[in-house]
């Protein structure tokens, strides 16, 4: 019985990887709401969650900054998902309120 689970586990990875999908266990909602509520964000859009290998994840997303925060946000948010998700590759685009307002990304619809 452990040959068939393991197998159709592996299976199950091996297409999430192939389709970019946030992996299993994490929940990408969380990851957002995490994000939100470090100090310094004023918003967050196009987060993307998927897996590099089986152990390895990876994640970008803009953060729209608050300008008082702006010289550790991003030190301050890659080490909060690597901390609390184990996401070790992170890449964070910040932005101000001006130019988020102007991202092509910023819908939710848009991937």
């Amino acid at each position: 019985m452990r040959i068939p689970f393991g197998t159709w586990t592996l299976l199950r990875d091996s297409v999430n990887l192939a389709m970019d999908a946030v992996p299993n266990g994490l929940d990408r909602a969380k990851v957002d709401a995490m994000l939100r509520g470090l100090s310094g964000v004023a918003d967050v859009h196009d987060l993307h969650i998927w897996g590099l290998s089986t152990t390895e994840i990876a994640l970008t997303a803009h953060l729209v900054q608050d300008p008082i925060h702006a010289d550790t946000l991003v030190q301050l948010a890659t080490a909060k998902v690597r901390e609390r998700f184990w996401i070790g590759h992170a890449t964070f685009q910040i932005e101000t309120p001006a130019t988020a307002d102007r991202c092509d990304l910023r819908p939710a619809n848009v991937v």
